[in-house]
């Protein structure tokens, strides 16, 4: 994933071995259920997969829990352009973030603590010293249920002077919550009721001489602009997709149209006067949200194992709303402009449009051992410490890709990994 377009032989091995995990990976996920299993992200595994992955260095663990920023020592489009599949080499500084007695905003999302590693990783951090000042941002997908939702908060809470929180999909599904709601907006509401109750935040507000402001959003699948992949049996959305099963929407709201977007986008408008109270007070302000606000936020559609992921990640009216509070070109500069989000499980960091967006996902457990997305040794990311903005967030394989290599979507050749896997999947559907 992580080369040249023009992919020659020299990597056929990996390319071989990429096939080969990814095949049996398929096999041993549908054991559990159907060829598309478990929750929706789960099985995008599959389709977040990085090649990468065999070929990266191992790095010590400097503090399981909770690390230190990284720095890079050379440029990863550098890495690319040889033709080679490295991941950097990374270095720990030996001191911590910021001097510990300022303003300091750690960002995570996708915590999915439904799973026991990622829970354990969350207790994990409150066995470190924080200040008072410290703030974690969460982009969202903190868990499935609403009692494990309590727990994790009630956690990070404890952790973290002030907590922000967004809701993910998979905070409003309702598939293991029996008949305690009628439908997922009801829960919502729950959701937002515990954590007003915990303290948890989430409406803007102004901490020091930072605006922080939360963005409610869904997606919708006009989101996609780009062309589609052809000659392959894609799954349709409603079989990969789990939002469609177990999210519960009442009338009037569905995933197959813009209503759900405009729902979420018009729960912002609630909180228009606090949004322009931070706008006059602060030069430096850090919006969020859990769905990805720009498709060039996403890989192109021929590098992904499933290419109608575009339609299922975000919504133009947050990208607009995001340009209403940052300006259309930014702010001064794109050291005062920052947007978290989350849902792809893609570690991102790129500047467009004067804006700097970033992804920090824990992700699942299983995508952090074969080394795909997500993080739990770097994570959270302090993204701003004594009144500035961090510098990159590495690794970000993705964005570090498109920081060398303009991004082609009318190119819908699918990448050699991609165009094998479905080749492989049809021959076996054919032998069956």
């Amino acid at each position: 994933m992580l080369l040249e377009p023009n992919y020659q032989q020299p990597f056929s091995h990996l390319i071989n071995m990429v096939m080969f995990f990814v095949v049996n990976l398929i096999h041993c996920m549908s054991k559990i259920d159907s060829f598309f299993v478990s929750d929706f992200w789960g099985v995008l595994m599959v389709v977040r997969f990085n090649p990468s992955c065999l070929t990266l260095y191992q790095h010590p663990h400097h503090s399981a829990c909770f690390s230190k920023q990284v720095a890079v020592k050379s440029s990863y489009g550098r890495h690319m352009k040889r033709g080679g599949i490295l991941r950097p080499q990374i270095d720990f500084p030996s001191s911590p973030l910021g001097n510990g007695d300022g303003l300091r905003v750690f960002v995570v999302s996708d915590l999915h603590t439904d799973y026991a590693e990622n829970l354990n990783w969350v207790k994990c951090l409150n066995n470190v010293k924080h200040s008072l000042n410290d703030v974690l941002l969460v982009a969202g997908d903190v868990a499935e249920t609403y009692d494990l939702f309590v727990v994790t908060m009630s956690l990070l809470k404890e952790r973290f002077e002030h907590v922000f929180y967004v809701p993910g999909n998979h905070d409003l599904w309702c598939r293991r919550e029996g008949q305690k709601y009628v439908d997922s907006i009801e829960k919502l509401d729950k959701l937002l009721e515990a954590c007003k109750a915990l303290g948890v935040e989430t409406q803007p507000m102004v901490i020091g001489e930072l605006g922080i402001i939360p963005l409610f959003s869904w997606y919708h699948e006009s989101f996609d602009r780009e062309k589609d992949i052809t000659g392959f049996h894609i799954p349709p959305l409603e079989m990969a997709c789990k939002d469609f099963h177990a999210c519960k929407w009442p009338q009037g709201l569905s995933n197959g149209d813009m209503s759900l977007a405009m729902y979420f986008d018009a729960m912002n408008d609630k909180q228009l006067e606090m949004t322009n109270e931070v706008q006059m007070k602060c030069d430096q302000i850090i919006t969020f949200s859990h769905f990805v606000p720009r498709q060039e936020l996403c890989p192109e559609k021929r590098m992904l194992f499933y290419p109608k992921l575009p339609k299922i990640i975000g919504s133009d009216s947050l990208e607009d709303r995001i340009r209403s509070i940052h300006g259309a070109e930014g702010r001064k500069d794109s050291s005062s402009a920052c947007h978290v989000f989350g849902h792809t499980h893609f570690c991102w960091d790129a500047v467009l449009d004067g804006i700097r967006y970033v992804q920090a996902p824990l992700a699942y457990p299983r995508e952090r051992k074969r080394r795909m997305n997500g993080g739990e040794n770097w994570l959270p990311f302090c993204i701003y410490a004594d009144n500035k903005f961090s510098e990159r967030l590495n690794p970000c394989f993705w964005s570090d890709y498109y920081s060398a290599n303009p991004r082609t979507p009318q190119n819908t050749e699918l990448a050699p990994w991609v165009a094998r896997f479905y080749r492989q999947t049809q021959k076996q559907s054919l032998d069956v």
